[in-house]
């Protein structure tokens, strides 16, 4: 039974947004982040529908919510597939800054999910999630810095990259630095933040399983933290699930 891995994530309860003809409530913290749980328990329980619809409710006041939204589309879990309204969905929560789905809309857009492969337009994306220390984006990127393209070719950034993420376990990363050899230096490390990261609610790593392939898109958010400033408003999101 697919099961839910806790990752660092970020949430809205900051200004409220207008989505393509619907509005987000003026919930508080708590009570959002109690509608949040009760998606987490239907989804563990294997009620995908449920907790799509859940999580579609607070997708506007909750960047974790709205992500896992774009991910069961991607999917096509408890909902019908559609790449391109979970990479719509995918950008808003990017665009917000949250490094996951910074990631998830980096890979979509490198692979051609919903449209031709886009490398260029995928490639802040995949700094900005590799800069956050997110493996897959790590990973990626270092596969555009060794064959070039979007950024010109540098196999030694190429083999940093591979490096950091083959230390978080990304098999394929190990494997592409067996071919090019070991970096001089390892990848820097990022300027560490002036205040501390907010800390996950939840305990228990769980890891969520899917169809095989060379690396697992990242699991869905299980946890709210801190606020975050807010979401653009977008047209492409319908408002209704």
């Amino acid at each position: 039974m697919p099961k839910i891995f806790p990752l660092l994530t970020a949430c809205l309860i900051a200004a409220p947004l207008i989505l393509a003809g619907g509005c987000a409530s003026a919930r508080g913290g708590p009570e959002i982040a109690a509608v949040f749980d009760s998606g987490v328990a239907a989804y563990d329980a294997g009620r995908y529908e449920e907790a799509y619809k859940i999580w579609w409710s607070i997708r506007t006041e909750d960047l974790a919510a709205m992500r896992n939204v774009a991910f069961m589309l991607r999917r096509g879990q408890g909902v019908a597939a559609d790449p391109q309204k979970a990479q719509n969905i995918y950008e808003m929560a990017a665009d917000a800054g949250l490094p996951t789905a910074q990631a998830d809309l980096g890979v979509m857009l490198v692979n051609g999910e919903a449209g031709k492969p886009d490398p260029k337009r995928a490639l802040p994306y995949l700094q900005a999630a590799a800069a956050a220390q997110h493996p897959v984006a790590q990973f990626e990127l270092g596969k555009l810095y060794e064959a070039g393209g979007p950024v010109p070719q540098d196999l030694e950034k190429a083999r940093q990259l591979y490096d950091a993420a083959a230390r978080k376990g990304v098999k394929d990363a190990a494997a592409r630095l067996s071919v090019l050899g070991p970096p001089q230096k390892p990848l820097p490390s990022p300027p560490q933040a002036t205040t501390s990261p907010p800390q996950a609610t939840t305990s228990t790593p769980r890891a969520i399983s899917g169809p095989p392939q060379a690396i697992a898109p990242p699991p869905l958010e299980q946890a709210r933290l801190a606020p975050s400033p807010g979401l653009p408003a977008s047209p492409a999101v319908p408002a209704s699930p």
